[in-house]
């Protein structure tokens, strides 16, 4: 009798735990995926927007706190429209001494450098006076005469900074050189911002700043993610079309930087000059290319070569990003209409995919 009694209580506990597991696999079945979480803002005289989710839920204020103290250091060092920031007082400062320098700033100088040499000139955050010479920056635009130019010119140049990597420190070699990293600095946040999702556990996201992006992982429901090219002019309205639908195949992280003229032109005696300069000439570029895309894996680096992509054109970029393995789609605007291309490496990518 016990032996019997004691085999009937065995019985029903291990029906009871089947069924119990039973009963959880089939909730766990049913239950829905972890939710996309949202945070937007304005930051650097643009919007961003950036989407992301976690099997652990991460709250989205902490998330948010973490990115406003990130986004406050980027202004505090990189911002020149503020005086306090720390490439605004190297630009002011007319000292050629060394002087200290976070690790930061000298990675963006050698990703100036290195870009400067690839693209044979093209590229060079030292232009600035440039453009206030031909009064694009205020406004007030005109032609500069030769001498003018040369003599601005004089004044730019990657060359005539240094840096030492060992201790930290840069110089000017000619007091008037001056640095401005607009044209790395929505890739430099996005590499920063993408940075604070993974450092919580956070794989899975797009992270899009001014209109560039970093793309990583998957949707909750395990779809890739997909982005759009938008039409380079805007419409009457201020409304921007989708040029070019893109699937995101490669999930362990694409950047996508656009640059574009949008149609940035004037006029003087008859003649339409570009809003887009060229370092090596100090003169307007005269091609077609209206939109340069570039698909990498460093923001920062994918955006400094968008912007160097409008400076050399379809034909130069075109070799250049050959040469260099880029994956770049570019835009012309020829006889009123659009016609874009691709370099060899964005045609024989795996890692997107155009829709048709």
């Amino acid at each position: 009798m016990q032996t019997s009694t004691l085999h009937r209580s065995k019985c029903p506990s291990i029906i009871g735990l089947t069924a119990i597991i039973f009963a959880a696999s089939l909730l766990a079945g049913c239950s829905k995926p972890p939710q996309e979480q949202h945070i937007e803002g304005y930051a650097q005289g643009t919007t961003y927007h950036i989407t992301f989710w976690s099997k652990k839920t991460v709250p989205t204020d902490e998330v948010e706190s973490s990115f406003n103290t990130t986004l406050a250091q980027i202004d505090k060092e990189l911002s020149t429209y503020r005086p306090d920031s720390y490439i605004s007082k190297f630009n002011s400062s007319k000292s050629t001494k060394w002087q200290p320098a976070s690790q930061n700033f000298i990675d963006l100088i050698n990703i100036a450098k290195d870009i400067n040499k690839k693209s044979e000139g093209c590229y060079d955050p030292t232009i600035g006076p440039l453009f206030d010479l031909w009064g694009f920056k205020k406004d007030t635009l005109h032609v500069p005469t030769d001498a003018e130019i040369a003599a601005t010119k004089a004044d730019m140049g990657l060359d005539k900074i240094q840096v030492d990597e060992k201790d930290k420190l840069i110089r000017k070699t000619n007091p008037l050189v001056q640095l401005d990293f607009s044209s790395m600095g929505e890739g430099y946040t996005i590499g920063k911002l993408s940075k604070i999702l993974e450092s919580k556990g956070i794989n899975n996201y797009l992270v899009e700043f001014g209109g560039d992006m970093k793309i990583k992982g998957h949707k909750p429901d395990g779809k890739k993610w997909r982005i759009a090219i938008q039409r380079p002019i805007k419409e009457k309205d201020g409304s921007q079309k989708v040029y070019k639908i893109v699937t995101i195949e490669d999930e362990k992280g694409v950047t996508l930087d656009t640059s574009g003229t949008y149609n940035h032109y004037f006029d003087d005696k008859g003649v339409e000059y570009s809003h887009i300069l060229n370092p090596s000439t100090g003169r307007p570029v005269t091609h077609d290319l209206v939109s340069a895309s570039v698909f990498g894996t460093d923001p920062r680096i994918s955006d400094a070569w968008a912007t160097t992509m409008l400076c050399l054109g379809p034909v130069e970029g075109a070799k250049i990003a050959k040469k260099q393995h880029l994956e770049v789609f570019f835009i012309e605007h020829k006889n009123g209409k659009f016609v874009n291309s691709e370099s060899e490496a964005l045609s024989s990518t795996k890692r997107l995919k155009f829709d048709k």
